[in-house]
């Protein structure tokens, strides 16, 4: 059974049982809209990274006794800039209290200056002396506080616990993924959310400034400000139904797409509920530009049914003629995108998967909204006799316009075209390979620079000595390897070889500190400050290094080497894993193996190394979905071929301009390619459908696109500007990767359209050359 013949059986069927259609769909968007509501903002640090990335096996294997990436870090300021005062000291205990009490945290990981575990050694004339940095008979008056400072300073933990200029002082707290209380996974946004009420809001004053960074708070921020989506989907489907409204002239044909398209984001909002998925922050912005798909749809399909009225057919005859006309080419660039969105998949990252369902889900069902719901609801449109005349008879303005636009598929002007397009492509594909993979500026890329997530970064970077973006090499040896020297001096080998890399702040590890105490020992000699060669002298100098500081584990056959980085720029951590994994295989054997990583650079290396491996398959995925469909639904190699060229163009020139632009690929840059050539498909599809019978029929070339302009034409310009604009607003949005999506959904929407009426027909005058 031919393809004809089952869309004429199903518009059949259709078309004859109306009503039932209508209230078929009326129950599904009712129930799909209860569930809907209930549908919840969705984040957790685990679906941010690249789970079954190597790196990541290695910092799950030992997050139990290191922690995980997954902390906070909370800067605690005196306004006058000295830290040393009853008041400061009184608010910083009560900070230190709230956060081991708040729900979601690690209590045993906490570290701060009220932590018992924050301890000071010194050499003494019988030896050593210390205890906690604040005693437990501590009291806030100038002879307490005088000596606490003492302890600070010999602890060494100025730059780390403490600002270098006594300004400030640091708690650190490890999060958990499961709430012990509860049982259930920690919600990331009601942490953060606390962390804002109960920790700044409630310690914050005039004297005490509180500041507050790690991924549950940048995620925070990033929702909130994601509630500002809400407005500018507000704004879009405004401008949208102003447009559609300009484009028809008419009310009811203004409300009728825009209606199905909202239904179609009711209809994903729901089975998303059903399926257990919530929405994350990251893919908020997707049921707009689901909504934008269905309108693009929609805007085909009024625009058929309206000639066909005005060409003297009665309502329900133009939507049945519209409806057999459209599904196949609307069918196969829905699938395009659905199948596109779905090659997100192969990117084994939380985020990007759940982006994937949610937007494949939402195109998918545009398929029922757009392409069959609207249909039926045009056949019950009572079309004016105005509206008919005007449609009937398009002006001269237009006619001339669309036939100076069909001289690009004369061979005259294709040639140009297309030497301009090869010029365009060889210089977007050189500056597309210059394209980094990660983040390219300080600070949380999701946020903008000014951003109190981003100010908090700065202040706390430029106050203490240690960087928030460091990395963990994991060394994995043999059980009580701190006491071999052998191990213990490549360990130090290997840490110095890390500090010399250019990026690289400080680094710290067990031998390192080890160095320490021997020399304190030997009355701090400096000449001391070497391993002990002596396997009694070494246990001596390891065994005062706890558990707790995170440079070992239980039996000394785990030892961390702590690289602190300057930032966490793609070039930064791609230079320093690259000397890790150099050094690491020089001085690593069969027993003592150097392994990345941990820490929050760690995760973001994993990231960037995710990302760089899922680009090209992923483009191969995209491009191969399409071509297959578009071969399916034109059965003509040259027609796959001029749908694709222009897409594959404007891709790689995305690419230029996210380098030009200083856009790193990003876990939320990377989809907006599929995406934006899931949704430039559409256009091509649309004209080419049009042409390719008036081709077969022997209709010259310039004819046949003539024919194709006036018919889809006006609807492929106005979808592609309208689209446009929409995706434009986004540059006012408070979160920085939503302003990046925004320029490159824009770029890729206008040079889409521009591609399918410009490029498509100049590469048309080549393959159909016999059609004069």
């Amino acid at each position: 059974m031919s393809v004809n013949s089952l869309v004429n059986k199903f518009e059949y069927a259709l078309f004859r049982h109306r009503m039932l259609v209508l209230v078929i769909f009326l129950l599904v968007t009712v129930g799909l809209l209860i569930k809907a509501t209930d549908i919840k903002l969705d984040a957790a640090f685990t679906k941010n990274i690249p789970l079954k990335h190597e790196y990541m096996q290695t910092y799950l294997e030992h997050a139990e006794d290191f922690g995980g990436a997954n902390n906070i870090l909370i800067a605690v300021c005196d306004a006058n800039g000295d830290i040393f005062n009853p008041t400061f000291f009184e608010t910083f205990r009560q900070v230190h209290d709230d956060v081991v009490y708040t729900p979601g945290v690690n209590r045993v990981l906490v570290k701060s200056l009220f932590s018992p575990s924050t301890r000071f050694i010194e050499v003494v004339e019988d030896g050593f002396a210390g205890g906690p940095v604040i005693p437990a008979d501590f009291v806030a008056d100038k002879r307490g506080l005088d000596k606490v400072k003492s302890n600070i300073e010999k602890a060494g933990i100025v730059g780390r616990m403490v600002a270098d200029d006594y300004s400030c002082a640091m708690i650190t707290a490890q999060l958990l993924e499961i709430d012990s209380e509860t049982g259930e996974a920690v919600d990331t946004l009601e942490f953060a959310s606390s962390l804002e009420q109960n920790i700044r809001a409630k310690h914050q004053s005039e004297q005490i400034s509180v500041h507050i960074i790690g991924f549950a708070k940048m995620v925070g921020d990033v929702a909130e400000g994601a509630k500002g989506v809400v407005l500018f989907f507000l704004v879009a489907i405004g401008v949208t139904a102003l447009m559609v409204y300009f484009f028809s002239k008419s009310v009811m044909l203004t409300v009728l797409p825009i209606a199905c398209s909202l239904i179609a984001v009711v209809w994903q909002m729901g089975l998303l509920t059903i399926l257990g998925f919530g929405i994350d922050p990251m893919s908020i912005l997707v049921p707009f530009l689901v909504f934008a798909i269905g309108v693009s749809h929609g805007v085909q399909m009024i625009n058929s049914t309206g000639k066909r009225v005005a060409a003297g057919m009665d309502a329900k005859t133009a939507a049945e003629s519209s409806f057999r006309k459209l599904l196949v080419p609307g069918g196969v660039a829905l699938l395009s995108d659905t199948v596109g969105f779905l090659t997100l998949l192969i990117i084994e990252i939380g985020v990007i998967r759940e982006l994937a369902i949610t937007a494949s889900l939402g195109v998918a069902v545009i398929i029922l909204t757009n392409l069959v719901l609207l249909p039926v609801l045009m056949s019950y449109v009572k079309f004016s006799a105005a509206y008919k005349a005007r449609v009937a008879t398009p002006s001269v303005r237009a006619e001339k316009f669309w036939y100076a636009m069909s001289a690009f598929a004369t061979k005259r002007f294709a040639y140009v075209i297309l030497v301009i397009t090869a010029i365009l492509f060889a210089a977007g594909y050189w500056q597309s390979q210059q394209l980094k993979i990660g983040d390219l500026h300080e600070g949380a890329p999701s946020l903008h620079e000014d951003s109190r997530y981003n100010l908090d970064t700065k202040l706390i970077t430029d106050s203490f000595a240690i960087s928030v973006d460091y990395i963990n090499i994991m060394v994995e040896t043999v059980p009580s390897a701190c006491t071999e020297h052998d191990i213990m001096d490549r360990i130090d080998q290997f840490q110095w070889l890390m500090e010399n890399v250019p990026g690289v702040q400080s680094a710290v590890s067990l031998s390192s500190v080890s160095k320490t105490i021997n020399a304190a020992y030997n009355e701090g000699n400096q000449k001391w400050r070497v391993l002990p060669r002596n396997t009694q002298s070494l246990v001596q100098a390891s065994s005062r290094v706890e558990t707790s500081t995170g440079l070992l584990n239980a039996d000394c056959s785990v030892m961390p080497v702590m690289v602190f980085l300057e930032d966490h720029k793609a070039e930064t951590i791609e230079r320093v894993v690259a000397a890790a994994k150099k050094y690491g295989s020089e001085l690593g054997d069969e027993q003592t193996r150097f392994m990345l990583a941990s820490g929050p650079a760690g995760v973001m290396a994993a990231t960037n190394e995710a990302v760089s491996a899922a680009q090209q398959p992923m483009m191969w995925y995209v491009y191969g979905a399409v071509i297959i469909l578009c071969l399916l639904s034109f059965r003509s190699l040259r027609a796959t071929i001029a749908v694709v060229v222009p897409l594959y163009v404007v891709s790689v020139l995305a690419m230029a301009l996210m380098t030009k632009l200083q856009i790193g690929l990003t876990v939320s840059t990377l989809p907006v390619i599929a995406l934006g050539v899931g949704i430039g498909v559409d256009y091509g599809i649309y004209i080419l459908s049009s042409m390719s019978q008036l081709l077969r029929d022997g209709m010259p070339l310039r004819q046949a696109y003539f024919e194709a302009l006036k018919e889809r034409g006006s609807a492929v310009l106005f979808t592609g500007i309208t689209l446009a604009i929409g995706v434009s607003t986004w540059v006012f949005s408070a979160l920085k990767f939503q302003v990046d999506m925004g320029i490159l959904l824009t770029f890729m929407f206008i040079v889409n359209m521009l591609g399918a009426i410009v490029v498509l027909p100049a590469l048309a005058a080549i393959f159909w050359r016999n059609n004069r």
